[in-house]
């Protein structure tokens, strides 16, 4: 079985692209949602994440993301340590949904699949590329955000350019360049 991974900053419309792989019939694992159930599930990033931050990191059993976006996005040593805690057990995750799934081929969509080192451990990436305006423009439109807001969020992220030479596949997502041909050329030299 062949696992590939799915990355791309904010805004590149990675997600749109893995869902249009599930409407071929391929099994997707997001890690990002999985990321999140974990957070709120597994005893052992629950723990990590009181001691790191306090009892007040967890409202009502569930994360108080307010709070811990703003450790992450304050603290780059945070950042790393959230990170550190909670991918080893994404990964875990991901392992035991592959022993689960038919077929050649899995995807993985993972926002941070470069920056977490976890691309190493698949068979190919796919980088989902958009130009820095309509990245903009989804985000304000996705999330309600300012410009800046936006901007900000994607300053704190590797650029395309960072990506590019790690991935071995590039579908641009710029609303002009074909989608499905770019898929179909992808998976026919995955599968080959």
């Amino acid at each position: 079985m062949k696992r590939i991974g799915i990355t791309g900053g904010i805004g590149s419309g990675k997600s749109y692209i893995a869902a249009v792989l599930v409407k071929m019939g391929y099994p997707v694992f997001n890690s990002d949602i999985r990321a999140k159930s974990l957070t709120n599930t597994h005893p052992e990033i629950i723990q990590g994440l009181k001691t790191r931050f306090g009892e007040h990191i967890y409202v009502d059993h569930q994360i108080n993301k307010a709070a811990l976006s703003a450790k992450i996005f304050s603290s780059e040593e945070d950042r790393l340590f959230v990170n550190g805690l909670i991918h080893p057990f994404v990964r875990e995750d991901f392992n035991a949904w592959c022993m689960q799934q038919r077929g050649n081929v899995v995807f993985k969509e993972a926002a941070i699949l470069f920056e977490t080192g976890a691309y190493k451990e698949l068979d190919a990436t796919v980088l989902v590329t958009a130009p820095y305006a309509l990245k903009i423009h989804r985000i304000m439109e996705r999330d309600g955000s300012s410009e800046a807001q936006a901007k900000a969020r994607m300053d704190h992220q590797w650029s395309d350019a960072q990506k590019t030479p790690l991935a071995d596949f590039v579908i641009k997502n710029d609303e002009r360049t074909p989608i499905l041909q770019q898929l179909e050329e992808m998976l026919a030299t995955i599968i080959s």
